[in-house]
């Protein structure tokens, strides 16, 4: 059974940061990309950043582009979102999703990932 399990949201003031983790469990780690997107009430969810099964391939959101930055350890089979200068309409929730993919290239389509975790909530507020 895959498991994917986020964790790091939290409350944050404007021009802050935070780390955002996901646990994977259940999948051959290393044959996946990696990808977070997010979700705010009354919006779909949007692309946010990937990153490819061997780590060369990483694209942005051009919102969130220079103040995000993705990673992952395949020793702890866990991605990570690191938010810098984060922004009140950064607020959402942030979910990790995988795709059983071993393309360079990762994908930033959500109909392309095969598992999603239940999220985590961010909010940016003063």
């Amino acid at each position: 059974q895959v498991q994917l399990v986020e964790s790091g949201g939290g409350l944050v003031q404007p021009g802050g940061s935070l780390r955002l983790s996901c646990v994977a469990s259940g999948l051959t780690f290393g044959h996946y990309a990696m990808a977070w997107f997010r979700q705010t009430p009354g919006a779909e969810r949007e692309f946010v950043g990937c990153i490819s099964f061997n780590e060369i391939g990483r694209l942005y959101a051009d919102s969130v582009k220079g103040r995000f930055t993705i990673s992952r350890d395949s020793a702890k089979r866990t991605v990570y979102l690191q938010l810098n200068v984060l922004k009140p309409e950064d607020t959402g929730v942030y979910y990790c999703a995988a795709d059983r993919s071993m393309e360079y290239l990762p994908s930033t389509q959500m109909r392309d990932y095969d598992y999603w975790g239940q999220g985590t909530q961010v909010t940016v507020s003063s």
